[in-house]
């Protein structure tokens, strides 16, 4: 799996929720933004101990060669007539050759540690800012989850509120055409009644 560049997390995209937004948009892009941050500064730190890296190695390469070209001039001074006056000045260079090599690899030495503690620290920070996007992530869920199941339950809230009534209504409108009902039975009673009594 590819690691993450500033410009995937910069360009990441998150879902938002059916209903309504489950997360503070806002406090997304400021976490956001201080992840780039330090990936850039990561990336740029591991540019520079990279840099560093290659020029100890050409410092390297350089003292090899000097040393290579130094060592055949060597016998030319033992071929003068007086080789004993030039005996003391002789291990001088001598010494100078085998110092520079350790120079040389005590700096790829350094540059080397110093490399791996910048990978190291790299690897450790890159690590510590994933475990903090998940934390971050799972809690957007969670907050997102609830808001969903908050939602619902309202929703749930209302529709039996409004079942409620409705059943109320018709309760009311089934007595009510009961009472009708018996009222306009009652009124013709009485009209049939007096027809009747007047036909009498």
């Amino acid at each position: 799996m590819a690691l993450l560049t500033a410009d995937d997390v910069l360009n990441k995209k998150f879902q938002p929720t059916k209903f309504r937004e489950g997360y503070d948009q806002d406090e997304v892009d400021d976490f956001l933004d201080e992840v780039v941050n330090t990936l850039r500064v990561v990336t740029g730190e591991n540019e520079e101990l990279k840099a560093k890296l290659a020029a100890a190695e050409r410092r390297v390469a350089e003292l090899s060669r000097g040393e290579g070209t130094e060592a055949p001039a060597r016998p030319a001074p033992q071929a003068q007539p007086a080789p004993q006056p030039q005996a003391a000045p002789a291990p001088a260079p001598a010494a100078a050759g085998a110092t520079e090599p350790e120079s040389a690899t005590g700096m790829l030495a350094l540059a080397q540690r110093l490399h791996d503690e910048y990978v190291r620290n790299g690897k450790e920070e890159g690590d510590r800012i994933i475990s903090e996007a998940q934390i971050e992530g799972q809690r957007i869920i969670k907050e997102a989850e609830d808001q969903h199941n908050r939602t619902l339950t309202q929703l749930e809230q209302e529709r039996s509120l409004l079942e409620r009534k409705i059943d109320e209504l018709r309760t009311f409108e089934r007595d009510y055409r009961t009472r009708l009902k018996s009222y306009l039975e009652s009124l013709l009673s009485n009209v049939e009644g007096g027809a009747k009594a007047e036909a009498l």
